[in-house]
């Protein structure tokens, strides 16, 4: 798998080739904005990782070019910073997920491991697991089976970020900042609230999935036979 790191600091740079190339990565890393922009416009790469505070290009500068261009490859955004405005930056410009300096070397490959999974938009748009296709564009659901359902709005952010990462736990502040772009207490509770509501759309397709909820973690998109 082939994954583009773009950090200036030197001796991070080096240490995370490392830590990657020993995970069995094939890892190209530039220093630079510029040169992280022109690597990922080659669509050679897996996965994308991008710090924060680069010269020339900051990464958010260079997440929005990138999905302004068309790139849909998984971006991991790195930051010293922990602020919330921060990560709702990061996601807003195009990450898919955020890690905060310092980190431990388990969470960065488990989060590149969880990228790696994650379910890509098809030339149309649409997303698809196991027995559900999304169609983004219009809002809509459907199940294999032929049944269909229109979405609102929230509804259909949930479920693009869930099929996104079918198969994976995705926690309450994920799901809030992704979807209302602010942590608060109001949104965690509305965060309940639609995905009832989203539950009510998957049982009306009469679909084969299910969103698991983990208490005190989050929420997964999952097979019902998975036990």
């Amino acid at each position: 798998m082939k994954v583009l790191l773009a950090e200036d600091e030197k001796r991070m740079n080096r240490a995370l080739c490392e830590i990657m190339r020993q995970e069995g990565y094939e890892v190209t890393s530039v220093d630079n904005g510029e040169d992280a922009l022109d690597e990922i416009e080659s669509g050679v790469y897996d996965l994308i990782v991008l710090d924060v505070m680069m010269p020339g290009m900051n990464g958010f500068q260079v997440a929005k070019k990138a999905r302004a261009g068309g790139i849909r490859t998984p971006i991991l955004m790195l930051t010293a910073k922990s602020e919330l405005d921060d990560k709702v930056e990061g996601l807003d410009s195009g990450a898919d997920d955020y890690l905060t300096k310092p980190f431990m070397t388990k969470e960065l490959l488990a989060r590149l491991r969880a990228l790696s999974r994650r379910n890509l938009p098809t030339n149309d748009g649409s997303l698809s697991f196991e027995d559900l296709t999304l169609d983004v564009k219009n809002a809509l659901l459907k199940c294999k089976n032929g049944q269909s359902v229109r979405l609102g709005e929230k509804e259909l952010h949930i479920l693009e970020y869930l099929i996104a990462n079918g198969g994976q736990v995705l926690t309450r502040e994920q799901i809030a900042l992704k979807v209302w772009g602010y942590d608060s207490d109001s949104e965690y509770n509305n965060v309940e609230v639609y995905m009832s509501f989203v539950r009510k759309k998957l049982a009306f397709v009469e679909s084969g999935c299910e969103i698991k909820a983990l208490r005190g973690i989050g929420y997964e998109l999952r097979c019902r036979d998975v036990s």
